[in-house]
């Protein structure tokens, strides 16, 4: 017997969009939903690149505390080695939610700063040069904090555009050079000094107001709707580039007309205006996952009662849960089999599961796949990193005025911007349409980089100009595609530990040829110069003159850029079968094994013998 529980009345008519968008559970809906997530990734990651702004303030820091080119390279190296060292962040974020990685960042970004400001500006102690090193490590680590909290959050829920989603919010990153370069010239004027306060503060101040919106959600049951979307990130994508071109009108019209103080407040309002443009995206986004869910409820089939035998309910409600719960537990694997204890993890180490599938942290750090891609980042960010850090002192001895030397800056980091969203959402548009390997993607970008090295080896007049757009896109460009690599080879489990494995390739990398190429090769071209490179009125800061300055290191650079394409074309090799299948079938597919259809393709053997058991039921 069956009894319809319906009650005969039609939905009520939709509500107009305003009705429903000035009100509190809708704001509630808002400020808790996947969407708000990504905007407040936003705001935090275009505050969290205060390292690639180094080369504006390394000048002061250089004659204030009266170091040499290769003790400020080692400074460089530390802050370089703070931002990539995330692992303590990523084994952090392994165990805790991401508000708490956000906050330690926060805290560290303050304390760090702040006491390089206060040495360089001379309110306390000249400190010895390994307590400068702790300081700009600590207040840069942050930004791997900062990095695993936000980005690795939105990969994990985004898992099926999450090349779209690095190359987006590595966009934003990238952008904030510029950013902070407009800012602190509306709040402090021409003050390089003010610039270290205003990244002392500003950073964590961000952190605190998002840092209970940043978290890990359950991926949606229903595939395909307006929660998991990607046409809200190609509205973020219009609302970036706009954010680039109005900087680069602002960098080419401040070069050209000497602003006020008020000008430049004008120009910082605007700016903050562009950046506040992608909640209303997230609004409108919220808004159509409103409507998606009132007419899902309107559709749903009406409920019925079915009086059945007492004891046959209870057996086929006995059975529905035992096959309900064979159904939900996945299969064991290897990755899952070595948490209970550390010996487990040894014995699996060495027998990683197919590619696609969620490795354990040993597994990858092992693998040939991890060791490859890392020597092939350290060439190519090495080699680029070098040149963002060494922009000031390349323009100097080249003879730019320090005018010019603050273009270059600006305009590494707009182009920093267009290489990570060129690179995330080319990459991704090339694996969905054409199955273009990501690796292969990587080696183009190393061939390109060697161009913007020999430039500056060369140091042909006006030249420098072109340099800094092709090594800020190519450094731009190599993030989203190595830590798209990293999730799509390694899984997903243990992403936020191998995310910043794979980003301490970076300090690794320019320690090599920035420190000890860069910065000995400078210093040994000052001593042949008169006066061993203490020029008049430079004081104790020694100056290097000249094409021959940084030509050596530099074409050490684009051989070692070279090697390192060379090197990923192992990758490319090793990972082509794989590329060519559809890594992302799991997800949408709602499949909970975490197997890929690459791994599961039927072999000949496979469909002759499910022909046979096909033909013996009939039978």
């Amino acid at each position: 017997m069956v009894f319809d529980t319906g009650a005969g009345t039609s939905p009520a008519a939709p509500k107009g969009p305003l009705s429903v968008v000035f009100t509190a559970p809708f704001a509630r809906q808002v400020a808790v939903g996947r969407w708000f997530t990504v905007f407040a990734s936003f705001a935090i990651l275009t505050a969290s690149g205060a390292t690639y702004i180094f080369s504006i303030y390394s000048k002061t820091l250089k004659s204030a505390l009266g170091y040499d080119q290769q003790t400020l390279n080692t400074i460089s190296f530390f802050k370089d080695l703070g931002a990539n060292l995330g692992v303590f962040s990523g084994l952090i974020n392994e165990v805790t939610p991401p508000w708490v990685v956000l906050a330690i960042g926060a805290a560290m970004n303050l304390v760090g700063y702040l006491m390089v400001y206060l040495a360089v500006d001379g309110r306390t102690p000249r400190p010895p040069v390994w307590l400068v090193c702790i300081y700009i490590f600590v207040g840069a680590n942050s930004q791997s904090f900062a990095n695993t909290g936000a980005l690795v959050t939105c990969v994990k829920n985004f898992p099926e555009s999450r090349g779209v989603v690095l190359g987006i919010l590595k966009g934003f990153v990238g952008l904030s050079g510029a950013v902070y370069t407009q800012l602190y010239l509306a709040f402090y004027g021409d003050d390089a000094k003010s610039l270290i306060l205003l990244i002392a503060w500003l950073p964590a101040a961000i952190s605190v107001v998002f840092v209970h919106t940043i978290r890990i959600m359950p991926y949606p049951r229903r595939r395909g709707g307006q929660e998991t979307s990607v046409d809200p990130f190609f509205c973020f994508l219009y609302i970036s580039i706009g954010l680039a071109c109005y900087l680069l009108v602002m960098i080419v019209v401040q070069k050209q007309f000497a602003f006020s103080h008020a000008a430049y407040a004008i120009a910082a309002t605007a700016l903050l205006i562009v950046l506040f443009l992608p909640l209303c995206v997230v609004i409108k986004q919220e808004y159509k996952i409103h409507r998606e869910r009132e007419i899902d409820a309107a559709n749903e089939p009406e409920p019925t009662i079915t009086v059945a035998d007492a004891h046959g309910l209870q057996m086929s409600t006995g059975s529905d849960t035992k096959a309900e719960e064979q159904q939900e537990q996945p299969p064991p694997s290897s990755s899952s089999s070595c948490m209970g204890s550390f010996g487990g993890c040894v014995k699996t180490m060495f027998r990683p599961p197919a590619r696609g599938e969620d490795y354990t942290i040993l597994q990858a750090l092992v693998s040939v796949d991890m060791l490859v891609l890392f020597v092939a980042t350290i060439c190519g960010v090495g080699g680029t990193l070098t040149a963002i850090d060494n922009m000031g002192q390349i323009g100097q001895s080249l003879g730019y005025p320090a005018k010019s030397i603050n273009t270059f800056v600006s305009l590494i980091s707009i182009w920093n911007y267009a290489g990570r969203v060129t690179s995330g959402f080319a990459s991704e548009a090339l694996l969905e349409r054409y199955r273009f390997p990501r690796t292969l993607m990587l080696t183009v970008v190393l061939l390109l980089a060697c161009a913007g090295h020999v430039l500056i080896a060369l140091g042909v007049p006006q030249s420098l100009y072109a340099a800094s757009v092709i090594i800020g896109f190519c450094f731009g460009a190599q993030w989203p595609l190595v830590f798209a690599i990293i999730s799509e080879v390694f899984g997903l489990k243990y992403y936020s530990t191998l995310y910043n494995f794979g980003g301490m390739a970076s300090p690794v990398g320019a320690y090599i040829l920035n420190v000890l190429v860069a910065g000995r090769l400078y210093d040994a071209e000052a001593d042949k110069q008169p006066g061993g490179g203490f020029a008049a009125g430079s004081g104790r800061d020694k100056v290097c003159l000249g094409v021959e300055c940084f030509k050596r290191s530099f074409l050490i650079i684009t051989a070692a850029t070279a090697f390192g394409a060379v090197v990923s074309l192992v990758l490319v090799w090793r990972t082509w079968s794989f590329y060519k299948g559809d890594i992302y079938a799991r997800f949408r597919d709602g499949a909970g094994d975490g197997r890929l259809p690459v791994d599961q393709r039927r072999t000949p053997e496979k469909e002759d013998s499910a022909a046979v058991d096909a033909t013996n039921t009939k039978g």
